[in-house]
């Protein structure tokens, strides 16, 4: 019979009784169970080199085809936590794809476009393919399926330009949002600055900077993550979730703090509430120990609530937080 590591989410638990239910996740986390054809499959490799890249994207069975965008974040100025050249570059060539961004909504090295183009010429991308900023000429809306907060996505221009999206993420915390994978890279990635702040306001703003309502902005995300996911269709939008250098502070913080855990592996599936799900049960179920701990991570998932973006995105219907989990190894 056909196996599989099921990972069965636990997080909800984990935020709501702190350390008590992370002992539990811990013991209960990893069983091996009969393959589940109704769910989705997240794919794992404990390897973190290029090839283990490609070997991921292959596994997913899904090839990339016509005008190929690879979405990343290209890291702020000064950080060095984000996915870099040296590991990307394969995949994106065999891809034969294009690197896409866009701005960001504050003060950095990638505010503005002459900024942006700086800092991902010194981070070497241009070394490896093209880079797009989908947002230098423009925005659109494309429609979001929940819109209890935000009435559409505003996402840059570029993007009807793209037959096919990977979405490859890194997953790590975020100061704002807990942990950040590829439903934030899927939200606040392809979103313009207009987008991003109407994001973070959770539909009050697209000009100025909001961000009073937590839960809101966690659920704008899921409701903007599902637009784009649309807006490709199922069969032309893969998701690829990296766990290294997962410090507690995002790739767009230019001074982030020393990750406490050590590197993990690779992760991959078509759903990207399951790939999400599946890197934050990995998390709470860590074998903490002295210079090899994620309670840190795990404290700031649990301080700014960051699993309701995957609750809201699993209950409007983007995904599903059950999976089976497959070793490519």
């Amino acid at each position: 019979m056909k196996k599989a590591i099921l990972f069965v989410s636990l997080g909800l638990l984990a935020l709501v009784c702190g350390g008590c239910k992370q002992r539990a996740v811990a013991q209960q986390i990893i069983e091996e169970k009969p393959y589940d054809s109704s769910l989705p499959t997240v794919y794992v490799t404990r390897g973190l080199g290029p090839q283990d890249l490609v070997r991921i994207y292959e596994a997913l069975g899904v090839p990339a085809k016509g005008n190929v965008g690879v979405k990343i974040s290209t890291g702020e100025m000064g950080g060095d936590n984000y996915l870099h050249p040296e590991l990307i570059g394969d995949l994106v060539k065999k891809v034969n794809g294009t690197l896409v961004e866009c701005n960001t909504a504050y003060g950095g090295s990638r505010a503005t476009f002459e900024k942006h183009w700086e800092t991902i010429k010194a981070h070497g991308f241009l070394d490896i393919a093209k880079v797009d900023l989908m947002d230098e000429e423009g925005d659109m809306e494309i429609p979001v399926v929940d819109n209890s907060h935000i009435k559409s996505d505003i996402v840059g221009k570029h993007l009807a330009n793209y037959d096919f999206m990977i979405n490859l993420a890194h997953f790590k915390g975020h100061e704002m949002g807990g942990f950040g994978g590829v439903l934030k890279n899927q939200s606040i990635g392809f979103a313009s600055q207009k987008g991003k702040l109407y994001i973070h306001s959770a539909g009050r703003s697209t000009s100025r900077w909001i961000s009073d309502d937590q839960d809101g902005f966690l659920e704008s995300m899921a409701a903007a993550a599902q637009a784009v996911h649309n807006f490709f269709g199922e069969g032309k939008i893969i998701y690829i979730d990296v766990m290294n250098n997962m410090s507690i502070d995002c790739d767009c913080s230019s001074h982030p703090q020393d990750p406490k855990l050590k590197d993990y592996g690779i992760l991959a599936s078509t759903d990207p509430v399951a790939l999400d799900q599946a890197c934050l049960d990995i998390i709470f179920g860590w074998d903490s120990k002295p210079g090899d701990t994620a309670q840190p991570l795990i404290d700031r998932i649990n301080k700014l609530h960051g699993i309701h973006t995957v609750e809201h995105a699993a209950a409007i219907g983007l995904g599903s937080r059950k999976y089976n989990l497959v070793s490519i190894d």
